[in-house]
């Protein structure tokens, strides 16, 4: 579905998971249109803020949280205080590459807490005074991986396949107001994700040369949100490949993720 179509962005915008990658680059393409954009991430986004500074905002605010914690939304929400969103851009996300059970539980509850819990938390609560006012923009980064069963990132992709069901839901129980509900659907991208998963060396999806420029990927997802439309699958080839792994049975989608995720050292 498609809705509200707009030419630019405009007024304050909150940009999550902002320091590096597809969430950098979309707080870029809203500086270039004169957003007032505060920037959050929980590492350091000093170099973020000079180089969105530079790319004409009205403003650019930081602040460092952990989305992960309840501590770190009401942080976010205070920050927020009584202006009111006009787009939030729910970028942050993480993940841990390797078998499910070889992990501690609190780098899995860390995952589902950041790309769960603390998106939903923030949507709801920047989402309730969006309706309220019958305006606002909301963009999540989803993935196509949702879609797939993942073994050796496995809590990574069900948890995308919850926010990406979740936002289409949202959109339809929104469908008779004026907010607009966008969810980017990436494929493997250029960022420090594989590095934080540490899947960068071991595994064939962190070595393939053929992975996206996020800076194409935030164009795709901020057009999006410009058109108002609910999904976008950003890049030919991911929509192939999310189309097929709609139609495929599971269990064999399953084994070719298994092949592209699995650690190379646990290969016999």
């Amino acid at each position: 579905m498609s809705k509200n179509k707009v030419d630019n962005l405009n007024g304050f915008t909150v940009v999550t998971g902002a320091s590096s990658g597809i969430g950098r680059e979309l707080a870029k393409l809203a500086a270039k249109d004169g957003c007032n954009l505060l920037l959050v991430a929980d590492r350091d986004l000093s170099d973020a803020e000079t180089e969105i500074r530079g790319c004409g905002a009205a403003s650019v605010e930081t602040l460092r949280c952990d989305l992960a914690t309840k501590e770190g939304v009401d942080e976010l929400m205070t920050k927020i205080g009584t202006r009111p969103v006009d787009n939030l851009i729910a970028n942050a996300g993480t993940s841990e590459g390797g078998a499910f059970l070889d992990h501690e539980w609190s780098q899995i509850a860390h995952t589902i807490h950041t790309n769960i819990t603390g998106t939903v938390s923030l949507i709801y609560r920047v989402g309730r005074n969006m309706r309220d006012r019958n305006q606002g923009r909301i963009l999540v980064t989803g993935s196509i991986v949702g879609d797939m069963p993942g073994p050796y990132n496995l809590v990574y992709n069900s948890t995308k396949a919850f926010i990406d069901d979740f936002c289409v839901g949202l959109a339809t129980e929104l469908k008779e107001s004026d907010v607009v509900i966008s969810c980017l659907l990436p494929g493997v991208t250029d960022t420090e994700f594989f590095k934080h998963a540490d899947m960068e060396d071991d595994t064939m999806v962190g070595k393939t040369d053929l992975k996206a420029d996020p800076a194409k990927v935030a164009k795709d997802g901020y057009e999006a949100l410009l058109n108002g439309e609910t999904k976008e699958v950003s890049g030919l080839m991911n929509k192939v490949q999310y189309f097929f792994a709609d139609i495929l049975p599971a269990g064999v989608v399953s084994k070719m993720h298994e092949r592209m995720a699995k650690p190379q050292s646990q290969d016999s």
